[in-house]
């Protein structure tokens, strides 16, 4: 019985990593995405500031 329990357990631990790991890969995906709409929307040369010195 015991060891039915420790592969239900381990069933479980694998498929809970799989499922975790399926979120963290969209979650990636989604962050590259934004990632590269805000680079091309700034366009190279767009981190720097211009102040205006009097």
């Amino acid at each position: 019985m015991m060891l039915w329990i420790l592969l239900l357990l381990l069933i479980l631990l694998v498929f809970g990593f799989g499922f975790t790991m399926q979120i963290l890969w969209w979650v990636a995906a989604v962050l590259l995405v934004v990632w590269i709409v805000g680079f091309a929307k700034r366009g190279r040369g767009g981190g720097r500031r211009r102040y205006s010195r009097r």
